[in-house]
């Protein structure tokens, strides 16, 4: 399949074409860019089997580009698949704008009539997706999105201008466009030429920067939101894509003595955290016991042995464990354990607690497990 793609330098058009030459299609995109001169363009509608047609003008310098940008490069479009005879579907990206009385909502509303004129005319099967503000990464700061100012300018400690905390927004993740567009490349003729894209977010401009900031802050605090999955999950993947290379890694606090040394990696907020710990040879770790806490251990290097005492029955348990066996050791509450390096070499040991530790109750007992 040959798939002419327009916009293909832009924010949804790179996104776009990464994708496709996912799905296998490196050697059929047909990659119309600003610059692709009319006659390549004719060439490329004369091979095309489907168009992506993601172009547009969305802050020019003049209005008049507006219908230069929108609407008079769609008809220049239309006209070439139209002047070899091509039925060729198109799905075009327009705005939930094209309902507005802007000079931008009418150029996409105008766009969209010269489509269907096209489409009533070949019989070419339209896609007509109108799309609210998306967000993701590559976005073009101060043009694409608020997000991608305010993600663009927080990873990078420059001010953010808010002029209504309370404007609503109507936010779409990139992923998510991206998926619906590449599933109509198998899809037939629809009721209408309208195509939902979803999940649609809402949120305002203020509680948006204010997410934003809680990214900012969980490097310091080792607190992450719940980034797993939803609204945060797209959020915070966007975030980290306008983190420039010298913020890629940061330091956390390391506690480190005769006995080896204590990292804590990683915080929840209700998912408990992930840190992990070293042991010399012949070193004992842990000799406490927890009344609801748990945790569980994987040994990365050396060889462990985990020991345990039920603190009612005086029962005793042992557990070893060797680096890359892939074995979890789990503590159990109200058994007393502790784990000692029994190798030759450095023991390290990852390791995640089900609760943030709570300095004020620390569920943590002191208590040896040999008696």
């Amino acid at each position: 399949m040959r798939i002419l793609v327009t916009g293909a330098d832009g924010f949804i058009g790179k996104n776009l074409c990464l994708r496709l030459r996912e799905q296998g299609y490196s050697d059929g995109i047909l990659p119309v860019k600003r610059d692709t001169s009319a006659k390549v363009l004719r060439e490329y509608a004369a091979a095309a089997d489907f168009a992506f047609h993601l172009a547009g003008v969305n802050r020019p310098r003049d209005h008049s580009d507006f219908v230069e940008g929108n609407v008079d490069f769609t008809a220049a479009l239309c006209a070439a698949f139209a002047g070899r005879g091509r039925q060729v579907p198109i799905a075009f990206t327009s705005s939930i704008q094209a309902t507005f009385d802007t000079p931008y909502g009418r150029s996409k509303r105008d766009a969209e009539t010269v489509l269907r004129r096209y489409a009533a005319a070949t019989g070419a099967v339209l896609y007509v997706m109108r799309l609210p503000n998306v967000f993701g990464k590559w976005a073009k700061p101060r043009y694409n999105s608020v997000v991608a100012t305010f993600c663009h300018n927080i990873a990078r400690n420059l001010p953010i201008h808010i002029h209504d905390a309370l404007a609503a927004v109507k936010l779409v993740y990139i992923d998510d466009v991206v998926e619906r567009l590449v599933g109509l490349l198998g899809t037939p003729s629809i009721a209408g030429d309208f195509v939902d894209v979803g999940p649609v977010y809402e949120s305002t401009v203020g509680d948006l920067a204010a997410t934003l900031q809680t990214f900012v802050d969980s490097r310091r605090s080792l607190v992450i939101p719940a980034v797993g999955t939803g609204f945060l999950r797209a959020l915070y993947a966007t975030y980290v894509s306008y983190l420039p290379p010298a913020s890629f890694a940061y330091e956390v606090p390391r506690h480190g003595d005769s006995r080896g040394i204590f990292v804590e990696m990683l915080k929840t907020a209700d998912s408990g955290q992930f840190s992990y710990f070293t042991a010399n040879p012949g070193v004992t770790r842990g000799e406490h016991y927890h009344h609801s806490k748990t945790e569980k251990f994987l040994v990365v290097t050396g060889t462990a042995l985990f020991r345990f005492r039920n603190m009612d029955t005086g029962e005793t348990h042992e557990v070893a464990a060797v680096g890359g066996d892939g074995r979890i050791v789990e503590t159990i509450p109200g058994w007393a354990h502790d784990v000692t390096n029994v190798g030759d070499g450095e023991l390290a040991v990852v390791s995640w607690a089900n609760e943030v530790f709570d300095r004020g109750r620390p569920d943590t007992v002191r208590m040896k497990v040999a008696s």
